[in-house]
Order: C-alpha cells, then structure tokens, then sequence
C-alpha cells in the first residue's frame, strides 16, 4: 500500500491519460473491455483530468531534471512495482470495478531498455496471461530500442513519448542529460509503425492491431520562457508530422528551489492551460491555423477571453455573419456556437430560415453569439459595437471563478 501511494502521487504531475480513440472488444469470455469513448476519468479541483489507477513503476531515475519531482537529487521516498505487483494491482481494482485501465509510467531505472521491457512485460502479462481487454496507456522511455517499442504497441492501446519542454534549448537548459532528438526519434518510429499496421489491417482483418488509440505527448509550460505562440507551433507540428492523437499541456507546479525555475509559491498557470487546450481544440477541429491565433504582434493567448472570441474580435470585418448563407467553417467560428450547434445550424436552416429564437432553443450561447450574427431588427444593432465594447459587455455577463487570475503572463525571470 506504501509503494501505491508513493508511485500514484509521483504520477500525479503526468496529465496525458486521456483513452480517447481506442476501442477493443471483450473476447474469449476475457475481463473487460476498451470503448472509444475511454475509460472513466477523473478532474481535480484545478481541472487537471487523471485516470483512476495511474500509478510510475518506479521513481527511481538516472536522470536530474529541473522540472521533475522524480529527479534523483530530489530527496523523496523511492520506491518500484515489480511487474506483477503491477500486473496484480491492475486486474483487482479492476474486478472490483475501481478502475477500466491502466496508466503506466516510469522514471528510468538503469537505463531505457531495463526500464521499457518491464513496462512491455506488465503489458504483455494482463494482455496475455489474463486476458485483460480493457484500455492500457503506456509511456515509452526515449531511447529504448526499437523492437521494445513495436512490442509495447502490440499490447497497448496507445503509446506516448513525453517531448517535456517545449523547445530544444529548454530542455538543454533544465535536462541537459537528456537529447531532444531521443524524443523525436521514437515519435518518428511510432507513427510508420502505427501507419503501416493500419494499412495491413485495411487489407487484412486478422492482423495484429498496433497501438490503436495513436500516440500522445506531453510539455511542461511556465516552467520556461516560451510564447504560447512557440508552444503552439511546436503542438501544431507534432499534429502535422507525427500524425500525434493529443498534445497535452502541463502547467508547471514550482517544486524545488531552482535558479533555473520559477520560485517555490509561484501560481500554477492553470489559466494559460486552459487557453492552451481551448486553442488546440480550435487548431483541430475549427480550421485554425496557428498564426491566426497567436503572431508576433501578440505571441500570447488573452487569459481573459477564450481564443475563438480574441480571434473573432481582432477580425470584426468578417462579421456579422448571416447563418442562413454561411459556410459551416463561418459558422463554427462565431463565438458561442460550437462544432456540433454549427452543424445543427446547417441541418435546420434547410428547412426554415433560422431567427435568433431558433437558436436559443438549440441551446447557443446566444448572449455571446449575438454580436457576430446577421439577423433581423432590433438585433442587428449589435454590429455597431467596437471591439472593445463588445469584450466589456461579454465579460461583465461572465462570473469565471479564476477571474482573479485574469492579468498578464507571469513573470518567470
């Protein structure tokens, strides 16, 4: 019980757990299952979402990185699973319906190969000895070989390499043991095996699935200087060349005192998080691009308003915007109206034309909307406000419980 609750609070700080994507049907009279639309999670009060066994296999580490609780000159308790402690623990919380999958991670304990093969093992035990079928998201060590990591795609439902900072200098700066390129490297590989597997599927049923649900990564922001322009740009690259499922972003919780790092009692950017993701969203499902979002001119995201409504108010010359006429890519960049209400819009204007009232009851954030929309009178006055009028009137409806957040980016240096 000792090691769980040293080995769970050490993963605590690893937030790329989502099972999104994956789907894997029990068979064989096996234990469990995997659906597409994951495994249960959890969101702590600060919104960060954990899955409900998410555990390191060991906190042992080689390495010393800055930003890391698990650092090996951080004076903590150590502790390790061994394979079927993991392997045990996994299948009874199951059973007694505590958990639907498993989280692995790991600090590295001799080296990246010691450390992957007993990850691969654990896998490979609930997958094989116990017919385990429900979802099992595991983290590759950088560095591990290459036939360790086709194995591990063999047994989980998806594979993730944490890029950690956002760029190259940061992580020379705060993990100089470490290489950039021993992160991209295994990315490269992943996404032509995950590739190549899915072709051979599309012609042949039977063969092996190869970690279905893709791979993930994560980064650690605030911790370093980086623009959430930069931030971004290095997510949009990942979405672009590694064919990457999800980008997660890590606020960075000051945990030691570092000349490197911000100080001890510095606020997580919880904030800027959030922006983060909600930009994300917009790059993925929206049609932005990144440069619309964030430039030089403003390499920042607004911690008051969300992306989508910055972007719309820098741009009012693109509204307002008649829903009746519009193309789906317009309407799903009004603010208020959001990807599945602006296909609804779509599907019910081919029947009536479409009055605010109609929205409302499509549940659209009308209050938001309003600004931006073509409709008829007295509501088309609302094209007369400016930007800024629009931002005052918008924010004095909302009652955000981080508005005392709501400043600057914070200082780091």
């Amino acid at each position: 019980m000792e090691k769980l609750e040293i080995l769970a609070d050490a993963a605590k700080y690893d937030v790329s757990c989502s099972s999104s994507g994956s789907k894997r049907n029990n068979k064989d009279k096996g234990l469990g299952d995997s659906k597409g639309y994951g495994i249960c999670h959890a969101f702590t009060e600060d919104g960060r979402c954990v899955s409900l066994l998410k555990i390191l296999l060991t906190n042992h580490c080689i390495f010393d990185c800055a930003y890391c609780v698990s650092r090996k000159s951080n004076h903590v308790k150590r502790a390790a699973f061994t394979v079927e402690e993991v392997v045990d623990v996994t299948i009874n919380f199951y059973r007694r319906n505590y958990i639907e999958g498993l989280f692995l991670s790991s600090g590295i304990f001799d080296s990246p190969d010691y450390t992957m093969e007993r990850l691969v093992r654990i896998a490979k035990k609930l997958r094989i000895d116990h017919n385990f079928n429900g979802y099992i998201h595991l983290k590759a060590i950088p560095g591990a070989s290459d036939e360790l990591m086709k194995e591990a795609g063999l047994y989980a439902d998806r594979l993730s390499v944490n890029v950690e900072m956002p760029t190259e200098q940061s992580l020379k700066l705060l993990a100089p043991e470490k290489k950039h390129i021993d992160v991209i490297k295994p990315m490269e590989y992943l996404k032509k095996e995950i590739i190549g597997y899915r072709e051979e599927k599309s012609l042949n049923k039977k063969a092996p699935v190869f970690a279905p649900a893709g791979q993930s990564t994560q980064m650690v922001i605030g911790a370093t200087k980086e623009t959430d322009m930069e931030i971004l740009g290095m997510a949009d690259y990942f979405y672009q060349q590694m064919n990457m499922k999800r980008v997660y972003y890590s606020g960075y919780v000051p945990i030691s005192n570092d000349g490197r790092l911000p100080m001890i009692g510095t606020p997580v950017p919880i904030i800027r998080e959030n922006r983060l993701y909600q930009a994300d969203w917009l790059i993925r499902f929206y049609g932005f691009k990144v440069n619309e979002i964030v430039g030089f001119d403003q390499p920042h995201l607004d911690l008051d308003i969300d992306p989508k409504l910055g972007w719309a108010l820098r741009n009012l010359d693109q509204f307002p915007v008649d829903i009746n006429t519009a193309t789906l890519e317009m309407i799903k960049r009004i603010p208020g109206i959001g990807h599945q209400n602006a296909k609804k819009i779509v599907a019910a204007r081919k029947f009536n034309r479409l009055l605010p009232e109609h929205l409302q009851k499509m549940g659209i954030a009308y209050n938001r909307a309003k600004y931006f929309l073509a409709v008829p009178h007295p509501f088309s006055i609302q094209k007369d406000f400016t930007s800024v009028q629009i931002k005052h009137q918008i924010l004095s409806l909302q009652n955000s419980k981080y508005k005392s957040d709501f400043s600057s980016q914070l200082a780091l240096f």
